[in-house]
């Protein structure tokens, strides 16, 4: 008979409730026992972040804000709004019902520590205020149940944050001993544990509570990593939204984009375009014409022959155009701004009769002489200009001239002074549109070097159907990184998608739609039809780019399941060949103690 037992779990800062998502799904299994872990709760800021983990989880969360009253003036750059109270840890109670949780998930914000940030703006009071809040979590966390130790806690966070962020690890570490933890800190791929389709590599902090759980909190099994293929391939064709949903648009992008990601091999990125052969402004072994479009708008000779006749032969589907030299009879009146000759008659008179309807205008050979109307006469240098009256623009008369001095004196538009010259003057429209005020700048620190963010960063990057993509982040998309697939399906040309551009490769490089991109996360089964709370693409994928993969999260809690039934069961020891997360206190010392010199 198999013995059930229910452990819980809540979660700080939970997001749209990836982590909660993957603890449900846990059911580790130990002799006779069978754990199952239930949510009781979270928190965040966000309220349709909220809405979705109600949905991912189960149970609603607690919109809370975990600041202190410096951190948000500090992050926020203003004093909080009337009724605002710094949450405190009878706030955390009665946000898990005042329930005491076996296992604490904390994934606290990693803008702040996240190589997306420059280090400079990482150092910010804002961010600073951010990354604080790291502390402020396991602080509350620690004390809401400190007269009833949580068991096993998870603290996860991008991996630069051992470095951006190493004092507060160490306060951590410090305050989590003080309240009887041992702690580990560890670099993992969520990816290889939860064998998703990305790398995904995260620093991770696990703890156990000593008097609670014995000396052992085994790693997950790795796993190997998937490609996006056979995820992908699992799902509706991208743009298909009747099937799908609405979050598996293709996104709209710019036809110059479309052909940068047509030219970019599978598995690289921007970088290689380099490479293309380009002559005279122009790419010399490639020509981009559409064919449904080639020869649009063209006209034929007429003495050259036309091309095949096809079902749509108009102008904008082809060379359907011929210039006829015949002048058709009476066509001379229709001409659109002709021009008739002195000792010609004129076409004619109808009730349209500008230079725009037809030939009503008139070469006039007569001496015009000086006269106000002459709109937009130049006058000769060594002439005399006409009377100045009180309108002295072009278009009142013959008052500009026809100056043989040096042309450069002025404002020219678009000018770009050189380094070593000296700038026209500074006026109040100063814009490159108004004169010259641009520089040819000759320094060197603008050219992209070697581990720069945008040289290195996988901008128009195009992963293999085979290959695995990066981590998902909050700001994925085709000019951001590798957020593009080269898709070997390629779509019927009667089916109505964004656009499709058959590469190189003969395989169509596109975006990852936002459904895939959860799916690619984990959050949801290729096959599942998903929909997360709003209307947004940019918000959806801001929370899928922050979310825990549920997968990564279900391997955590399998691992401290099964640990907390052995705990329960009397076990202190294993023998097994699977590392061991946190070590004991003792072992971990006379291991320090040994190596010390």
């Amino acid at each position: 008979m198999m013995l059930k037992r229910i452990f819980k779990h809540f979660h700080f800062c939970c997001g749209l409730g990836g982590g909660a998502k993957g603890f449900n799904n846990a059911k580790p299994v130990v002799g006779n026992m069978q754990a199952e872990w239930q949510c009781i709760g979270g928190i965040d800021v966000d309220p349709a972040g909220l809405r979705d983990f109600q949905r991912l989880s189960g149970v609603p969360g607690t919109l809370m804000d975990l600041f202190t009253l410096g951190m948000y003036a500090a992050f926020h750059g203003k004093q909080p709004p009337p009724g605002w109270v710094e949450a405190g840890p009878d706030d955390v109670r009665k946000a898990a019902g005042y329930q005491r949780p076996d296992a604490v998930f904390i994934s606290s914000p990693c803008k702040g520590a996240s190589g997306l940030l420059s280090e400079t703006m990482s150092l910010t009071p804002k961010y600073q205020a951010l990354n604080e809040l790291t502390l402020r979590c396991v602080w509350l966390m620690c004390e809401a149940w400190k007269d009833d130790p949580v068991s096993l806690i998870v603290f996860e966070n991008v991996p630069r944050l051992a470095t951006r962020g190493r004092h507060l690890l160490d306060q951590i570490n410090k305050l989590l001993n003080h309240y009887g933890y041992a702690v580990a800190e560890t670099t993992h791929d969520c990816g290889v544990i939860g064998g998703l389709a990305q790398s995904r590599k995260r620093f991770l902090l696990v703890a156990r509570h000593i008097e609670k759980v014995p000396p052992f909190l085994y790693e997950p099994e790795k796993k190997t990593l998937k490609s996006v293929g056979s995820i992908l391939g699992r799902m509706p064709m991208a743009g298909d939204v009747e099937a799908a949903g609405p979050m598996h648009r293709v996104p709209a992008l710019q036809w110059k984009t479309w052909v940068r990601l047509a030219l970019v091999e599978a598995g690289k990125d921007w970088r290689c375009l380099n490479d293309l052969a380009i002559e005279d402004g122009y790419l010399r072994d490639l020509v981009i014409v559409p064919q449904f479009r080639d020869g649009f708008l063209g006209v034929h000779d007429w003495n050259e022959t036309a091309g095949t006749v096809a079902a749509r032969s108009g102008p904008t589907n082809g060379k359907f155009s011929v210039a006829d030299p015949r002048a058709r009879a009476g066509a001379l009146q229709y001409q659109q701004y002709g021009v008739r000759r002195w000792d010609q008659t004129s076409g004619a008179v109808i009730g349209v009769k500008s230079p725009g309807q037809g030939t009503f205008s008139v070469a006039d050979p007569r001496p015009a002489g000086v006269r106000h109307n002459n709109v937009y006469r130049v006058c000769k240098m060594d002439g005399p200009a006409g009377t100045v009256t009180g309108g002295q623009s072009p278009s009142a008369g013959g008052q500009c001239i026809a100056d043989p001095r040096d042309p450069g004196i002025g404002h020219a538009k678009y000018n770009v002074a050189q380094w070593d010259g000296v700038s026209r003057t500074v006026i109040s429209g100063s814009t490159t549109g108004q004169g010259a005020f641009a520089v040819q700048d000759p320094r060197p620190g603008m050219k992209r070097t070697k581990g720069d963010a945008y040289l290195t960063g996988g901008h128009y990057g195009v992963t293999s159907w085979n290959d695995q993509c990066g981590a998902v982040s909050a700001s994925a998309r085709q000019d951001n990184g590798r957020w593009s697939v080269a898709d070997p399906r390629m779509p019927e040309a009667s089916e109505r998608l964004t656009c499709v551009i058959e590469s190189l490769d003969g395989t169509w490089h596109r975006p990852f739609t936002t459904l895939e991109l959860a799916a690619l996360q984990s959050l949801v089964e290729p096959e599942e039809m998903f929909e997360l709370d709003g209307l947004s693409d940019q918000a959806w994928r801001e929370r899928i780019g922050n979310a825990v993969p549920p997968a990564a999260a279900e391997a955590i809690a399998h691992v401290m399941g099964t640990t907390l039934l052995l705990a329960e069961a009397g076990e202190t020891f294993m023998l097994n060949s699977m590392p061991i997360w946190v070590q004991p206190v003792a072992v971990a010392l006379s291991v320090s103690q040994q190596v010390t010199p």
